[in-house]
């Protein structure tokens, strides 16, 4: 058995992290000599990563040690290794969006959210694998690999979709942040399923250029962490607002969905959920029950413009010459878009616009909503033995996730298995009003501090 070396970031979070390299008690070039030494005995077996930059990401740390050592601060971010979703433009890296198929031409050069990173002194340490095309909530991908959950050395369990990679890297700590993105929940699903925290901020806080377009209309770009203290510091580095500290949950108002959030939970995951509702009970917050009679509409609203968009991406004429060529779950849960008209588009986007509205007006007196992020832990990947399967699976996968997005709000997911003891990831969703992404994370890093920081997998078994 190789020995694993410890998580140079486990230790104090991103804050002890840049104390300790400011203090020049590491440095990043040995922070990220360690990072690359732990992909090399974990990834074997995990499968994050599409891509891994060694010398781009030495040579970059090198620089950073050479700023550091002239006096110069880039921030809170400065020498944190970080990972992105290989549906994310890196100059000098390959992007492959999950998929055999070439549409590089959809994606363009890197983008403006890759070089606020650069800005902030981020460390690009690699790729890491997706779902093709965004296209799927279970982190399946039978084109270019599935990545391992890390809470199950024994069976191969879903790591959660589209940011597959993403979610595996940051549980495993094989980098200090992981970068997704999120369409209907693919940062959200695969950090609950995986253990970490994630942010699906709200749609236009950060520019979506370089990024493959799943679907413009609702894409977001969403950092996974191993905390909620850390994805307040990186929310703060890369938009410049601070998050309110929040002492306690008295006076707070949350809501709880009567309907939907709720249906057909696993036993252990509505057992995790009540008990979250009861340490916001005890901390002061009011719970008051609300319906959301427009969840009805999500199916509508995936197929008419989350499809069609896809489709638009990819070229109507590609997907149809190269389908055969893609994962079957793709192209089931794409195709229908080759039948969206022109007027069904636009009425639907039209309906897009009145549902954030009404949910603009529905969160006045909120502070927040919270909601299971799945219904479910984990399952196997051996249970997807079809595409019937399969697609009975994703949509189980979104349906907590998707009205999020579809209503223009923001909500974080925090991992709160420790509440009862659960073997596997259980996440929280915190949902917010569209623009009220301080609130959530205040909320989110509030209730951290009250049941603790989540646990980490054991990762030995992962050891070849």
């Amino acid at each position: 058995m190789t020995d694993l070396a410890p998580d140079p970031i486990e230790t104090g979070g991103i804050a002890g992290f840049g104390a300790r390299i400011r203090q020049r008690e590491v440095t990043v070039e040995q922070a990220l000599s360690t990072y690359l030494a732990r992909i090399e005995a974990l990834d074997p077996r995990l499968g994050a990563f599409e891509h891994v930059a060694n010398s781009q990401a030495l040579n970059a740390a090198r620089a950073v040690d050479r700023t550091i050592s002239s006096g110069t601060d880039m921030g809170p971010l400065m020498g944190v290794p970080v990972v992105l979703k290989d549906l994310i433009a890196v100059q000098g890296m390959p992007t492959t969006a999950g998929s055999n198929v070439d549409v590089s031409q959809a994606i363009g050069p890197e983008g403006s959210f890759v070089r606020k990173l650069r800005e902030a002194g981020c460390i690009i340490l690699g790729k890491t694998k997706t779902v093709e095309f965004a296209r799927g909530a279970a982190g399946i991908n039978n084109i270019r690999g599935t990545p391992w959950n890390p809470w199950d050395a024994s069976v191969h369990r879903i790591p959660g979709g589209s940011s597959c990679g993403s979610a595996v890297a940051i549980a495993a700590g094989l980098c200090g942040i992981a970068i997704g993105t999120d369409t209907g929940g693919s940062v959200r699903g695969p950090a609950a399923f995986c253990g970490a925290f994630g942010l699906k901020p709200t749609i236009g806080l950060w520019p979506i250029d370089g990024v493959f377009p799943n679907s413009p209309t609702f894409d977001t770009i969403g950092p996974m962490t191993r905390t909620a203290a850390d994805g307040a510091i990186v929310y703060s580095a890369l938009t410049g607002e601070a998050v309110p500290s929040l002492s306690s949950f008295q006076g707070l108002r949350i809501g709880k969905p009567a309907n939907h959030f709720f249906d057909d939970l696993e036993p252990e995951v509505a057992a995790c959920v009540e008990a979250a509702f009861g340490v916001f009970r005890d901390g002061g917050a009011e719970i008051v029950p609300v319906d959301v009679p427009e969840v009805a509409e999500r199916e509508y609203i995936l197929n008419a413009i989350c499809a069609a968009e896809c489709i638009a991406g990819i070229g109507s004429q590609r997907f149809q010459t190269e389908k055969d060529a893609m994962d079957p779950i793709t192209v089931a849960r794409t195709a229908p878009g080759l039948d969206v008209s022109a007027v069904d588009y636009i009425q639907a986007l039209r309906r897009c616009r009145e549902l954030a509205e009404i949910f603009a007006k529905r969160f006045k007196g909120f502070d927040a909503w919270i909601t299971p992020t799945a219904t479910m832990t984990a399952p196997s990947v051996a249970q997807v033995t079809d595409l019937t399967t399969g697609l009975q699976l994703e949509a189980r996968l979104g349906l907590n996730t998707h009205p999020v997005s579809f209503f223009g709000l923001c909500s974080t997911t925090s991992p709160i298995q420790h509440l009862i003891g659960a073997n596997l990831p259980i996440g929280l969703q915190i949902i917010c009003a569209g623009g009220a992404d301080t609130k959530a994370l205040s909320i989110a890093r509030a209730l951290e501090e009250l049941i603790g920081p989540p646990p980490k997998p054991d990762l030995l078994a992962f050891l070849s």
